[in-house]
């Protein structure tokens, strides 16, 4: 009998996102086929002490955590210290696609469309004149380190901007404005180490009480719709494919990814990218992957094969 893989599954953590990460895990490992793999669980709010402890006898992890201290590059750094292999990018590309003012950067050198935007400074609560000067509202107001769009908001006036940013201040001491984009919403997925596959998009329609999809539209059951295949011509399609392929190289990533887009007219934006996305069987990528013809269960074994393939 072929020898098991020695399997540890790394959720919960510390960040606004650990109920997201746990929720993933639960379905992560009711999809694991338990004659392949022996699965061992780690939180890192409590056990990181016992996953460097057991290093030595684990052969590959998988990180489902979102957010700071998980999604940021620090879980990767640390693993790497033990020598453990593992789905998704690395320190590097976890760190800049965390960071949306340099992932932003970064994709305009790629040459992909992104709506305009400013840093926000502590003082432009007060007086958001030198924001209002450089973009029209309405505007949204995003953390730049947090995912599940955790501290994020729309502005359609001055007082929301202020509201907008004294709620974002609270989530991270770096806060992006940028300028609202009025489109259809798709998400794109990428697969692969260096042979990459573009799956299908999904367009994401968020209910009509949402202004747009917040935290609420993305967890509540039936907030929002899912379309996949997205019903998009085939060249816009084809289009959006592409920027997701783009996206993923700027940003050095590798094993998976998901990145989200606007629609708009003629043009496509690149809204941001997503190193670890939500990992349910009813979540975006595993959607798109289902559709490309990888269920839930297979999606898992493709990315530990892609961890270990890296080793």
């Amino acid at each position: 009998m072929e020898k098991k893989i020695r399997f540890a599954l790394i959720a919960g953590g510390k960040s606004g996102e650990r109920e997201v990460s746990l929720a993933g895990a639960k379905e992560v490992e009711k999809a694991l086929n338990r004659e392949k793999y022996e699965v061992r669980r780690y939180d890192p709010a409590t056990d990181l002490a016992q996953l460097a402890a057991d290093g030595d006898k684990i052969d590959v992890a998988f990180i489902l955590l979102h957010g700071p201290l998980g999604e940021d590059g620090t879980m990767q750094g640390f693993l790497d210290l033990l020598g453990i292999p593992y789905q998704g990018a690395g320190v590097l590309g976890s760190a800049l696609a965390m960071d949306k003012n340099l992932a932003k950067v970064l994709y305009q050198q790629a040459g992909l469309t992104v709506a305009a935007w400013e840093m926000a400074q502590p003082e432009d609560q007060k007086d958001p004149s030198r924001l209002l000067e450089r973009l029209s509202l309405p505007v949204v107001i995003k953390p730049i380190r947090q995912g599940s769009s955790l501290g994020m908001s729309l502005a359609r006036s001055e007082d929301e901007l202020v509201q907008g940013l004294g709620k974002a201040f609270s989530f991270d001491s770096e806060v992006m404005v940028e300028q609202y984009v009025q489109g259809r919403e798709i998400t794109g997925g990428v697969l692969g180490n260096k042979e990459l596959t573009a799956l299908p998009i999904v367009e994401i329609i968020p209910g009509e009480e949402f202004a747009f999809f917040d935290y609420q539209a993305k967890y509540q059951p039936g907030a929002s719709r899912e379309v996949c295949p997205a019903e998009l011509p085939p060249e816009v399609t084809a289009r959006a494919q592409a920027i997701a392929l783009a996206a993923h190289r700027a940003l050095q990533l590798k094993g998976y990814s998901r990145t989200d887009m606007i629609v708009a007219g003629d043009s496509i934006y690149v809204l941001e990218t997503n190193t670890i996305p939500g990992m349910t069987p009813t979540s975006l990528l595993p959607q798109a992957a289902a559709a490309h013809g990888l269920p839930f269960p297979l999606l898992i074994d493709r990315l530990i094969e892609l961890a270990l393939a890296e080793k």
